[in-house]
């Protein structure tokens, strides 16, 4: 089966509406509550639905638990965002992992992000046993299957078949460099067809491998979202290079966040992402940004209109504006 353009399928989702009419779009992630509650959820999305596409729900990232990502993808939806549901195959065999897809595409949820996932030792549960059964590209290439063929892995048909925008996330910075836009092209043979990269700090090694996909037709393909957030202390910082899987944070922003007073750190780090965004906005090939401000969503807003992104209000907010009763009326 070949592969489809990015512009050539019905949109299954307004995210992939957006990128296949060009318009450079915006995700942002969420991550969900340590505990069994979704007001948290709703207080985020409620934030960012003027200004994104479509939200992540992230699935126990860095192997910590948090309230499911289908639960906080119904939630988001219920606050008229989009939702992206990641799902990692740390957790999950090959029954549970279809089960989830089943049940994503039963609900609703129109975008579906497909990863590895952050091994448990990194984790508060370290002695957990992983699981691993299927990698992110045999996971993608599942999606495919069960979306393009109705089968399951095990070959029994599905009856209707299930509907997602698929996507998958790449590291422009893990080692070897030279490999990393043909890992991608893997995933997008397997079936992505949107990517959401790593955090950038450093634009020029990202300006570099966005040539290699180029060069391979990729961004024909799939589409890139460029992976970006804000740095909010000295603190955070250390513990990004440190203590992050495959994160790249480069000696010259080091140096630029700790040239600066204390108090004026996180300033300093959302002016840093602002211009990141500005810069990699002009680079060919990307097709927007995902913005990780991890426990900092309130920033986002003014991370993106630092950079010259504008508003996108969202059909709940025109909603509650048409409905808002006219002042001076008896």
């Amino acid at each position: 089966m070949t592969d489809t353009p990015v512009s050539a399928s019905a949109p299954k989702s307004r995210l992939q509406a957006a990128l296949q009419a060009g318009q450079f779009a915006v995700t942002a992630e969420i991550g969900p509550p340590r505990g069994a509650n979704v007001n948290p959820i709703r207080r985020k999305a409620r934030l960012l639905r003027d200004w994104i596409d479509a939200a992540n729900i992230t699935d126990n990232q860095s192997a910590v638990v948090r309230l499911a990502s289908w639960a906080g993808c119904l939630v988001v939806m219920q606050e008229g965002v989009e939702p992206v549901m990641q799902l990692q195959c740390r957790d999950r065999n090959r029954i549970v992992l279809q089960s989830d897809l089943l049940g994503a595409a039963a609900m609703g949820i129109p975008n579906v992000l497909l990863l590895t996932g952050d091994h448990t030792r990194f984790g508060d549960h370290p002695d957990a046993k992983p699981v691993f059964d299927l990698d992110s590209i045999q996971l993608v290439w599942t999606a495919r299957t069960m979306q393009q063929q109705a089968k399951l892995l095990s070959g029994r048909e599905l009856k209707p078949a299930p509907e997602w925008f698929i996507g998958a996330v790449e590291n422009p910075f893990a080692p070897p460099l030279k490999w990393r836009a043909q890992r991608l092209g893997k995933k997008v043979a397997a079936g992505a067809r949107f990517c959401q990269t790593q955090f950038i700090y450093d634009v020029n090694i990202f300006r570099q491998w966005m040539q290699h996909v180029r060069d391979l037709g990729l961004d024909k393909r799939c589409s890139i979202l460029a992976g970006v957030g804000p740095i909010r202390s000295l603190r955070a910082m250390e513990f990004m290079r440190q203590e992050v899987p495959g994160m790249y944070v480069p000696d010259e922003v080091v140096r630029r966040l700790r040239g600066v007073p204390g108090d004026q750190v996180s300033a300093e780090g959302l002016k840093l992402c602002s211009e990141i965004i500005a810069e990699v906005k002009e680079i060919p090939g990307v097709a927007g940004v995902h913005v990780m401000a991890v426990s900092w969503e309130d920033a986002v807003p003014e991370i993106l209109e630092r950079a010259g992104l504008a508003r996108k209000p969202s059909e709940t907010t025109a909603q509650a504006e048409t409905a808002a009763p006219v002042a001076g009326g008896d």
